[in-house]
């Protein structure tokens, strides 16, 4: 019944998503065109009440089984990146869209990736993402944008289905290899306007890295930006890209929204949240059944020392009940992946009952 309501309600708003020049003159700088403004300036939409992006409160998740895996065609392809372009108010890049291609997780048919931009706040310690969970936001948020197909064409009122990805800052440097590849063309796209062809072998899955691509959110929203169009199918990833905060750093530091020689950089590239207003954001598994481990790992469990599982949500199997914890002492438990299906054994110095990941 879920399932059915909302490929209704994707089919009743598909023809308010396209791909048309925004019809306001809009930014993220400014009081009088910032996203505060949008609603103004952009009534038609920006003002709905289906708006992106949105605060994820896991608690309120529904379960809905046919959230099934994707299926990636070309991301796997290295010369599928083929430009990449300072817009004015954010970094975009252009995807070869007839050779990617995602389907499965319950959207409505074959979508066409066309192209992935980049939402940011100011530098790697400042929160930039668009979308939250549970009120935690991330330094960016990677957004594929995805066109649905008609008889091997991409209309310009197909839907859109837009996947959306965190990332999270590392302590790494200059890692991962390719978003230090992606992030040496923002110096050759320094000026609102510029573009440049990306000539380096570079696909999606390498910028995707670490991501489990199996575990996500999905609720109907709008477009981040003007005219704020509804009947977005969105996707958001549970797991980040981690980045480390040199690269992050990078974007705030190199590249600005205008030509002028007194431009500002670009910094703080992102929406704030929207009401809800009862829609519903699903996932394979309903609420917030969540319990933060710290162990000790027996040596069969292939782990030494101290270690902190977090599998959100994990099956804890006791040998036998565990008694209340006041004070730390060793309990018997395996704990068995829900993704992957292994089990590891640990010896547990505490268990923490709804208390956030770190």
């Amino acid at each position: 019944m879920m399932n059915a309501l909302i490929t209704c309600l994707a089919a009743c708003l598909l023809h308010v998503v396209h791909s048309a020049p925004t019809s306001v003159s809009w930014c993220y700088h400014r009081p009088s065109c910032s996203y505060v403004a949008w609603p103004v300036i952009a009534e038609k939409y920006c003002n709905g009440t289906q708006q992106s992006p949105v605060d994820i409160v896991t608690a309120n998740v529904q379960a809905n089984a046919n959230l099934t895996a994707f299926t990636f065609t070309g991301y796997d392809d290295n010369a599928t990146l083929t430009e990449i372009e300072n817009t004015g108010t954010m970094i975009q890049v252009t995807l070869d869209h007839k050779k990617m291609h995602v389907e499965g997780g319950d959207l409505p048919g074959l979508f066409a990736s066309t192209q992935f931009h980049l939402h940011w706040g100011n530098g790697s310690a400042t929160p930039g993402s668009e979308h939250r969970v549970n009120g935690k936001r991330y330094p960016m948020e990677l957004h594929i944008m995805n066109k649905a197909e008609r008889n091997g064409s991409v209309p310009s009122d197909s839907v859109l289905a837009v996947l959306g990805i965190f990332i999270e800052a590392s302590n790494d440097t200059r890692r991962p290899e390719s978003w230090k590849t992606l992030t040496s063309y923002l110096a050759k796209i320094a000026s609102a306007g510029d573009k440049t062809h990306v000539s380096d072998k570079l696909t999606m899955d390498d910028l995707l890295s670490g991501v489990d691509r199996t575990k996500y959110y999905r609720y109907l929203g709008s477009l981040t930006t003007p005219n704020c169009d509804e009947g977005v199918i969105w996707t958001i990833f549970k797991d980040p890209i981690k980045v480390s905060r040199d690269l992050i750093d990078l974007f705030t530091t190199t590249v600005y929204i205008n030509k002028t020689s007194n431009s500002p950089l670009m910094t703080n590239t992102f929406r704030g949240v929207q009401p809800i207003n009862g829609r519903v954001v699903m996932s394979q598994r309903a609420g917030d059944d969540v319990i933060g481990v710290t162990g000790r790992a027996l040596p069969e469990g292939g782990v030494s020392g101290i270690t902190r599982v977090w599998t959100p949500p994990p099956r804890l199997q006791a040998f036998g009940e565990p008694p209340e914890l006041s004070t730390a002492e060793d309990v018997g438990f395996s704990i068995m992946s829900p993704n992957k299906g292994s089990v590891h054994p640990l010896h547990l110095t505490s268990v923490m009952r709804d208390q956030p990941p770190v």
